[in-house]
């Protein structure tokens, strides 16, 4: 039975996946790409890590216990999970049909593992993976954050690396973008996903 269509509904779903590594500016470019495309929706995570005063439930992320987290992982309610730091993370798969079903630009921002879970599912969704203009801005960029000392943040610089190498070699990613400045990697990002929408509506 399909859902009672909206008048805002439409035809064209499109499942985003955004991936990049840590300190590439990917949360800043996903937000980006919500704001500048009407109907855009970001998935909210559930999770089983503790909820801080500024997390808002349902926005930030949906925090559950470790056995509510277990039970619609073994009812195959998520799209993709991962356990992260020893906290659990995981895309509720319901949300996500519901709004595709709609018309509307499901956006998920996960790492490379994630999605490829989600590509396995879900083949029609379209992969943008943010690259770092190179290896020393990279760096630059985690030892600007200032939160780690350096051998944490060596660690953080060698994960991201790997994960840049999987993600080339993973055939999930449809679009390789570096983000040498922020307005310009998201307008890039929103103009690929505009004409990939109107290209699969047959327009």
């Amino acid at each position: 039975m399909s859902a009672h269509r909206l008048p805002t509904d439409t035809d064209n779903g499109l499942l985003l996946i955004i991936s990049g590594p840590s300190g590439v500016g990917k949360t800043t470019i996903t937000r980006g790409v919500e704001r500048s495309i009407p109907g855009a929706v970001f998935s909210v995570s559930a999770t089983t890590r503790a909820r801080t005063p500024v997390d808002v439930e349902g926005v930030d992320y949906h925090f559950v216990t470790d056995e509510e987290f277990e039970r619609m992982k073994a009812a195959g309610e998520f799209l993709e999970s991962a356990g992260i730091y020893g906290k659990k993370y995981g895309t509720p798969i319901g949300p996500v049909d519901e709004q595709l079903r709609r018309g509307r630009l499901v956006i998920l921002e996960i790492d490379v593992q994630g999605a490829i879970q989600v590509k396995a599912k879900m083949p029609k969704a379209f992969g943008v993976y943010i690259l770092p203009p190179s290896d020393e801005e990279l760096l630059r960029r985690l030892q600007d954050r200032k939160r780690e000392d350096a051998s944490k943040i060596q660690q953080r610089f060698n994960a991201a690396k790997a994960e840049i190498a999987a993600a080339k070699s993973c055939n999930v990613y449809d679009l390789f973008l570096t983000n040498d400045n922020l307005d310009k990697t998201i307008k890039a990002a929103v103009d690929r996903v505009t004409s990939e929408r109107a290209r699969r509506a047959g327009r």
